[in-house]
């Protein structure tokens, strides 16, 4: 009882002190892309945000509310925000081809910190939930988590 309490102890800490990705990319089954930015917004403002990505030096917005700032023409009527619930922001392309170079850039600026993640082409996970489990830097530490939570109950 003693050690297993001590072994949820250190699990908790490493959990706690560990970063999962702030931002994550996938595409979903009817071929939208989806970008998730985990950034937690500031309270008690109004809050900017701007999706772009990048294909080695040239940036281009996919979507943005900063004002003095627009998307570029080709995604102008093909992507949309929503908030998430408890925080950060989804952007989705609709319509999205998959035809990026081999690497890209996806960034999300909200209320002026970004984050971002290098993609290659055929890495881009789909939207399920398993895939995008797999696919975040702290999955790692969940499941074992839940190997302990099984083995000593």
């Amino acid at each position: 009882m003693v050690k297993s309490v001590f072994v949820y102890a250190i699990l908790g800490v490493l959990l706690v002190s560990v970063q999962c990705d702030l931002i994550t990319v996938c595409v979903e089954d009817d071929e939208d892309l989806r970008v998730d930015c985990h950034i937690t917004p500031k309270p008690s403002q109004i809050n900017s945000y701007e999706f772009s990505w990048a294909n080695g030096t040239k940036e281009s917005v996919i979507n943005t509310n900063v004002s003095g700032s627009r998307a570029e023409a080709q995604f102008k009527d093909r992507s949309y925000v929503e908030e998430l619930d408890p925080q950060g922001y989804r952007m989705t392309l609709t319509g999205f081809t998959q035809k990026l170079p081999h690497n890209t850039t996806y960034m999300c600026k909200i209320s002026k910190m970004v984050t971002s993640i290098n993609i290659e082409r055929e890495n881009l996970a789909e939207c399920s939930a398993v895939s995008v489990f797999l696919k975040t830097s702290c999955s790692w530490i969940l499941c074992l988590l839940l190997y302990f939570c099984c083995t000593h109950s």
